[in-house]
């Protein structure tokens, strides 16, 4: 089961791809009358009064299972949840025709398959060209009157790293937005993502289990920390799909959503995705270095200049209909075509 945050642990929202923390309050038998609004500042840290009630405002702030009003007065035995990004402020989001591939759209949410090197959103260093960006030029163009601070992040729940493609749900209505949120917390959004990774895996199927947490001293890199002294809870499931001797194609389903998850799992069980140039699979890991193979792997590089990882499923309860849903995206090319080629390569030796 997934664990609640208490109010006595530190906001850990830079290590999660799940943008949506659950935050689990009970108040004591002599609390005092006090706006639910300065109750939470004073537990969440990074919170602010404005970024808090437009979570309340949003039905994202539960006391008792049911949806309160911003001058709301906590009381003795409160149970109070909270499901809300806390991240900085939003920088403004200025409109950029980008072209989308939208997979699936109604009043309610949209699919999006990302190309890998698009950012998702805004911040330091992509102020401009992301994927909030074309996001907010189309739906100003479905509705002029469209404003855009009328969604937090636009309806992002979750996100993926920029050279990482695949599947994106974006929430366009605040219910959408607090229904999916919960489901990603409950880990019951089922994604699946495809990856080829260095080495030939022992085992068929097998599950990863080891927190992660930024590097103690890089802290742009994610470390795996096996005995769960660093980070938070990471569950990984993989199956192999392909073996091709060097590198091995396989599915990852992910249980819980951590930034870099299943890159830095690989490296923990010795296998870094393939051109993953943060977590050493940029080299040739596999394989004797000898000139024809060397240039056979640079090409196939060349071919696939990314990490080659694919969020190819995503499945969960529609907010609006109640009904499961399930959507599913071809391989890109790129990855596709390194595929091909290290599928020939196997069959020639």
């Amino acid at each position: 089961m997934p664990k609640e945050v208490q109010e006595d642990n530190p906001n850990t929202q830079d290590n999660n791809d799940d943008l949506y923390e659950r935050f689990s309050f009970k108040t004591d038998k002599g609390q005092e009358p006090l706006r639910i609004d300065k109750f939470l500042m004073n537990r969440i840290e990074g919170a602010t009064r404005n970024k808090l009630q437009q979570s309340i405002n949003a039905g994202m702030v539960l006391v008792n299972g049911k949806d309160v009003r911003p001058n709301y007065k906590v009381k003795a035995l409160d149970e109070i949840i909270v499901y809300s990004d806390m991240s900085p402020e939003e920088m403004e989001i200025i409109p950029e025709k980008i072209p989308l591939n939208i997979v699936y759209e109604d009043n309610s949410l949209m699919l999006i398959n990302k190309p890998a090197g698009m950012v998702v959103h805004p911040g330091s260093g992509n102020y401009s060209g992301t994927l909030l960006n074309g996001i907010a030029w189309h739906l100003k163009e479905l509705d002029p009157q469209f404003k855009e601070e009328s969604l937090p992040r636009f309806g992002l729940v979750h996100r993926i790293d920029k050279n990482t493609s695949g599947l994106l749900v974006i929430a366009k209505t605040d219910t959408a937005m607090r229904l999916l949120a919960k489901q990603f917390f409950d880990h019951t959004i089922r994604r699946q993502y495809v990856a080829l990774v260095w080495g030939e895996l022992q085992n068929d199927e097998g599950t990863i289990i080891a927190h992660v947490g930024r590097h103690m001293r890089l802290r742009k890199l994610f470390e795996a920390y096996p005995e769960g002294e660093h980070g938070k809870e990471a569950i990984t499931h993989y199956r192999v799909l392909e073996r091709f001797g060097y590198v091995t194609l396989v599915e990852c389903v992910l249980e819980t959503g951590r930034t870099h998850q299943i890159r830095v799992h690989m490296k923990y069980i010795g296998h870094p995705l393939f051109n993953d140039d943060f977590y050493g699979g940029d080299k040739i890991v596999k394989g004797t270095v000898y000139a024809k193979y060397k240039q056979f792997v640079e090409n196939c590089f060349a071919i696939c200049p990314r990490q080659a990882l694919h969020a190819k499923t995503l499945g969960f309860t529609h907010p609006e209909t109640g009904k499961e849903v399930f959507f599913d995206t071809e391989l890109p090319e790129d990855i596709k075509q390194v595929i091909e080629k290290w599928r020939k390569y196997t069959a020639s030796r």
